[in-house]
């Protein structure tokens, strides 16, 4: 039950954030849809809570622009919507190719053996058809390369973004084909990180964010 994780919280600010992880994640895979009401004394019911850190957990969703306090109607879910992943996707293009350079420039061996250590995972789990591993270990290929950039702005927007479209990347793999072609656009990126060509990776991962792009937003139609 959600309410046994709150039940020994003490601290509000603390238990809020905690509410809000929940609530966000929730409104990413779906269980909360577009245009739904958000009543606050329902959801401190269901999460066993005082209404404060619900109301304070809806002020910060409404700030990450995932749902919207209408006048007389009160707190309805917008969600990520089609233009959001279209907007992810081109900004993650115009970005990741400094990231990638600046990661040639400072990642360390260590940095180039952990992604051939989640590469070689993603072989092993592409041949499993495991379809939610392969993500988990492709959110953790491209954090390898965005913590090697040294740049902490730069890896907290990219983290987020691969936060934001986590779950439409779930619906992506799944699509004929995809977790194959996948595992060849990481090896390719991987390739160019191993020989270090800069241009040869920041060419592979643009390719790589345009055909993710492309296969999301067949999925929002």
């Amino acid at each position: 039950m959600v309410s046994n994780i709150f039940s020994k919280e003490k601290n509000k600010s603390s238990l809020s954030s905690k509410i809000f992880n929940v609530l966000r994640d929730n409104i990413l895979e779906g269980k909360y849809v577009h245009d739904e009401k958000l009543i606050e004394v329902k959801l401190a019911q269901e999460l066993g809570v005082s209404r404060t850190p619900v109301r304070e957990a809806l002020k910060q969703l409404e700030l990450e622009g995932l749902v919207e306090n209408i006048p007389n109607k009160g707190v309805v879910v917008k969600g990520i919507s089609k233009q959001d992943i279209s907007d992810i996707y081109t900004i993650r293009l115009a970005i990741e190719g400094i990231a990638v350079e600046w990661a040639m420039e400072r990642m360390s061996e260590e940095d180039v053996e952990k992604l051939k250590e989640i590469y070689e995972l993603m072989e092993f789990y592409t041949l499993k058809k495991d379809y939610l591993k392969i993500s988990e270990l492709n959110t953790q290929f491209h954090e390898v390369i965005y913590k090697a950039t040294k740049s902490r702005y730069l890896e907290q927007v990219l983290k987020d973004f691969q936060y934001y479209i986590k779950t439409t990347r779930n619906k992506s793999l799944r699509t004929p084909g995809r977790l194959e072609s996948a595992l060849e656009e990481h090896r390719e990126i991987l390739d160019a990180f191993i020989t270090k060509d800069p241009k040869k990776a920041r060419e592979v991962l643009e390719n790589h964010i345009d055909i993710s792009k492309l296969n999301a937003l067949k999925l929002e139609d």
